[in-house]
């Protein structure tokens, strides 16, 4: 499998539905965040409001970081039969939003190990809400999930 194309598209889907803010902010759950929804930095020092601005650069360096080091090991542990490099860039964009802990304990993650390919689109769907109400940023970015399944 073409596994630096799989991280070039998910770092592409993080890019599109994360944004890029260069000074630090206030993540919807109140985490202290960068760049393309880092919380932490490479050396794993916490992102802090008081930190300085990073550049354009510095915040695609850092999000092909964490896509390579934390989400690309996390999915193919949690998911060892994904077969392509699309679906395993999905998959890493989908971890990258949620989370690895949600695509551990999800329905979604035993389709894939299964092999119900067919099943998979459904199953990244009911993820879309937050607070209980459906957004349509995370719909849209559910679709472009599933469009590489």
């Amino acid at each position: 499998m073409n596994i630096k194309l799989a991280v070039e598209v998910a770092s592409e889907l993080c890019k599109r539905f994360e944004g890029c803010y260069l000074t630090p902010y206030l993540c919807p759950a109140g985490v202290a965040t960068i760049g393309y929804g880092a919380t932490y930095y490479s050396d794993g020092t916490a992102v802090t409001l008081k930190d300085a601005p990073i550049t354009k650069e510095q915040a695609k360096s850092l999000l092909l970081w964490m896509v390579e080091t934390r989400y690309l090991p996390a999915v193919i542990r949690l998911c060892p039969e994904i077969d392509t490099p699309e679906r395993l860039a999905a998959i890493i964009d989908f971890a990258f939003n949620l989370g690895s802990g949600a695509l551990k304990a999800s329905t979604l993650r035993l389709k894939i190990n299964a092999g119900h390919w067919t099943d998979v689109p459904s199953q990244l769907f009911r993820w879309n809400k937050a607070g209980g109400r459906v957004l349509r940023g995370l719909t849209n970015r559910r679709a472009a999930e599933a469009a590489l399944i």
